[in-house]
């Protein structure tokens, strides 16, 4: 399995989850890895200055448009064990973008991330947001027979 394998049942995936979440407003979700971010918003009419100019890919990528304007989500998917480059790579994204909610999902397991997160609980390593208020990535593996992450491995625990 390669990892681009993994972007169709992820968009799938977030694709109902927020339509369950946002049930009012528009939902779009889209593989969007091989296009720099403010040019996949800008086709939706969206413009992020932060994002303008800047090198930012996102695998799956949704957008919730409502009346007051938008809300982001990101997935970056991975197909081998978690790193901390892994993290720091959705980290810099999330705290650049301010996405509304990101998910760092492996279908192969937590790996050096466990003993960060689950044995020494540093799940302050999670946090971003614009101070107001903090919002945590959520990291998973992702399970290829479901096509959904698996819960028991979500941290933080949702």
């Amino acid at each position: 399995m390669k990892e681009f394998d993994l972007y169709e049942p992820m968009r799938v995936w977030l694709e109902n989850y927020l339509h369950d979440k946002y049930k009012k407003d528009e939902v779009i979700v889209i593989d969007a890895h091989s296009e720099r971010l403010d040019r996949v918003l800008r086709k939706y009419d969206i413009v992020h200055d932060v994002a303008t100019g800047i090198d930012i890919q996102i695998d799956v990528l949704g957008i919730v448009k409502s009346k007051t304007g938008f809300k982001l989500f990101f997935i970056e998917a991975k197909k081998t064990s978690l790193t901390l480059r892994d993290l720091g790579q959705l980290w810099a994204y999330c705290k650049l973008i301010d996405p509304e909610e990101a998910f760092l999902l492996t279908s192969a397991d937590l790996g050096s991330l466990n003993k960060i997160l689950n044995i020494y609980k540093r799940e302050d390593l999670l946090d971003f947001g614009d101070g107001k208020r903090i919002k945590k990535m959520k990291i998973a593996v992702w399970n290829v027979k479901t096509n959904s992450p698996d819960a028991s491995t979500m941290i933080p625990k949702i």
